[in-house]
């Protein structure tokens, strides 16, 4: 089956073209070149790492569907529930990158851009699908085709490529449902009141029942709380992996070894912080990180 990331590639250029010569007339300052051309790397980068490790985790998926509890075929409803199915994975998927440095060593790459336009959507992991398969994992045990399972990834993936954009501004009654610009816009801001805010893949409901929704209020100030700096694919892609191995090397305790691993991004070993419980339903926490 034809990857849909690589067929829809033309479509990407053209509509970065479209969005660059609206910030040309409209003076926006949305681009630049360093900046774009390093994201646009990063793309090309993932697409060529995943043909690896797709493969890699289709054959693990293959493996749990011998296994499965059920067989979900192709008909509409199976299609409805793994639509759902996989927006539940993402969300805590997504939650788990800004919650867990493992994860976040991966992830930061997507968010270490300090503009934002349709050319940030393609920053994306060198390493992240080579440890994100384990979120879908039960979907093929409960029953889903692994093929099903990685072409919902990839149509969730394509939805998401349009919200990266300053010129959208509001959807009106669609902002309660969908994962939009502005919604996009709130996690990718640096500000203090949106940090590990809005997860969600196309939907924004799982934010809204989980407690990590938070609407566009304030101008987002995009990229790290402590950027980078640096337009080198090479550093954008593993700067974090190097910072967590040193970070893990600075301590002679394998309790904070592992904690430096799987605990919150911020966490040291000098200055611990309280480690904070995951929001219940429907609550909404004050920001933590």
């Amino acid at each position: 089956m034809p990857n849909l990331i690589e067929l829809v590639i033309p479509g990407f250029v053209l509509l970065m073209t479209i969005e660059a010569i609206a910030d040309a007339v409209m003076r926006r300052d949305l681009y630049e070149i360093k900046d774009s051309a390093a994201s646009i790397t990063m793309g090309l980068g993932n697409v060529a790492v995943n043909l690896v490790a797709k493969a890699m985790q289709l054959a693990i998926f293959s493996a749990i569907y011998r296994f499965r509890i059920f067989s979900l075929g192709y008909q509409w409803w199976g299609w409805g529930l793994l639509f759902f199915s996989d927006e539940f994975s993402y969300y805590w998927f997504h939650r788990a990158s800004h919650e867990c440095r493992l994860f976040w060593a991966s992830h930061v790459v997507h968010h270490s851009s300090q503009r934002y336009n349709l050319s940030t959507a393609l920053r994306q992991s060198w390493t992240g699908t080579f440890i994100s398969w384990i979120f879908w994992a039960w979907m093929p045990l409960v029953g889903f085709r692994p093929m099903m399972v990685l072409t919902m990834q990839a149509i969730s993936l394509l939805y998401q490529f349009w919200i990266h954009t300053e010129l959208v501004r509001s959807l009106g009654p669609m902002e309660w449902v969908l994962n939009t610009p502005s919604h996009h816009r709130v996690h990718h801001g640096s500000n203090a009141r949106y940090l590990d805010r809005n997860h969600g893949g196309t939907l924004i409901v799982w934010d809204r029942l989980f407690g990590t929704f938070e609407p566009e209020e304030e101008a987002p100030v995009f990229g790290l709380t402590t950027n980078i700096r640096t337009y080198n694919p090479v550093k954008i892609a593993f700067h974090e992996w190097a910072e967590l191995w040193r970070d893990v090397r600075r301590t002679d305790l394998l309790r904070d070894k592992v904690t430096y691993v799987f605990g919150r991004p911020d966490w040291r070993h000098d200055n611990p912080k309280p480690a904070q419980p995951l929001p219940s339903i429907g609550s909404f926490p004050e920001q933590t990180r």
